[in-house]
């Protein structure tokens, strides 16, 4: 037979734990409709080799802190799946997604110097990182 103070700390465990997971689950936020910017457009240029992606970059950069917290999922509804995707430590990881054609368009899609977006993820699965490096110049988009 099982004491029941045994059964009401084991059921205060569970209680704790689901309460952890909804709290973990409801971090972030959705991402609102971003002015100007044609996401249809970015996702149909995978690994930006038809060279559309560049001229859609401004009103992203103008909404950079709306990606800030939002969530992996989200990110991928509005920028379609990252071109690259690098997995750090604990549940970090980091999406890019090429700005310029380059050496990616290549067969196999090589890893490129050419400008990317980086978006890092946190251990929540938010946005805690944006960063275009090397920011394309005018003249490098035509």
């Amino acid at each position: 037979m099982v004491p029941s103070t045994f059964l009401f700390q084991a059921a205060g465990r569970l209680a704790s734990a689901l309460g952890a997971s909804l709290l973990l689950a409801s971090c972030g936020h959705a991402l609102p409709n971003i002015p100007g910017f044609a996401a249809a457009a970015w996702r149909a240029d995978p690994y930006a080799c038809r060279g559309q992606r560049v001229a859609l970059l401004p009103p992203l950069l103008a909404a950079r802190a709306t990606l800030y917290e939002a969530r992996a999922d989200d990110v991928t509804a509005l920028l379609g799946q990252p071109d690259e995707e690098e997995l750090q430590v604990q549940t970090e990881k980091v999406y890019y997604y090429y700005l310029t054609p380059g050496t990616q368009c290549g067969p196999r899609h090589p890893r490129s110097g050419a400008p990317r977006l980086t978006l890092h993820f946190g251990p929540l699965g938010t946005v805690t990182e944006f960063m275009v490096d090397p920011v394309p110049t005018p003249t490098a988009a035509q």
